[in-house]
């Protein structure tokens, strides 16, 4: 592969059920996407499920990362919670350890940290909350690299803390012109047309930009992109989308493979 050809990674956020329910299919999702950001117990995932995960992302030859959240398994961690920023980086670090013992204990380990849900939003507006996360990571291991979206106050203070950073972009969500997601519950900040998040996928990787929802055209140049597990035909649209990319010749690569921001 030329050294100057665009690589990113497909990453999905994985391993979200809980005792006999589950999200989606996540053997399927596993066999084709590069990263896997596996739910550590806090806002879904089980003991039981996290080592399975981890066992089948590292079957799949899937780079294995901490999907860290909130406390919070009946808001699936998307309800905001004011917990105060000592406790938030035990909550944190307890989750770390939980999710790399499954992982070492199936020959492989956790190699980034992504926040879930409403955790990576309020790190974007809340510096104690942004404070605990890349602390979290310093105390635990401070060479695992931070997944986030980049231009936020979180990559900035990671940056800023000598955490690496690696960009993510999402497929299937709507952006604001400050370059940061629309609100869930506002109109519009899901994009439920596949052609058209596919469309977004490909622009990212190879323009390093996208639409925000008033039409302007913003810089968002990522590292990875996220595919939701739990969206219908999750592992079908992950296929999709890679074909996009790869037929625009970008090489679809593993995190670890890809480096950080320096």
């Amino acid at each position: 592969m030329p050294d100057q050809q665009r690589r990113i990674s497909l990453n999905t956020d994985i391993g979200e059920g809980f005792g006999a329910w589950t999200m989606s299919d996540d053997n399927a999702l596993l066999r084709r996407v590069t990263d896997a950001n596996i739910a550590c117990g806090f806002h879904a995932g089980d003991p039981s499920t996290m080592r399975r995960t981890c066992e089948t992302a590292a079957a799949n030859g899937v780079a294995v990362g901490a999907h860290v959240g909130f406390h919070d398994l009946r808001g699936f961690g998307r309800r905001y919670i004011a917990v105060p920023q000592e406790q938030l980086l035990d909550d944190l670090i307890y989750q770390l350890g939980a999710l790399d013992g499954m992982a070492r204990a199936v020959g492989t380990t956790v190699r980034y940290v992504k926040p879930h849900g409403a955790l990576y939003h309020s790190a974007v507006a809340r510096i104690e909350h942004a404070a605990a996360i890349v602390e979290s990571i310093r105390q635990f291991d401070r060479g695992l690299p931070l997944l986030c979206q980049p231009g936020t106050r979180l990559a900035r203070h990671a940056a800023e803390a000598g955490v690496p950073v690696l960009r993510e972009g999402f497929i299937d969500r709507a952006y604001t012109r400050d370059g940061t997601l629309v609100p869930r519950g506002e109109p519009g900040a899901v994009i439920s047309d596949p052609a058209a998040a596919v469309d977004q996928a490909v622009a990212m990787a190879t323009t390093a930009t996208v639409v925000s929802n008033d039409g302007t055209t913003i810089p968002m140049q990522v590292d990875s992109l996220c595919v939701h597990s739990d969206s219908p035909g999750a592992a079908a649209f992950a296929d999709k989308t890679r074909a996009a990319l790869e037929s625009a010749g970008v090489a679809v690569a593993s995190l670890p493979d890809i480096g950080t921001v320096p």
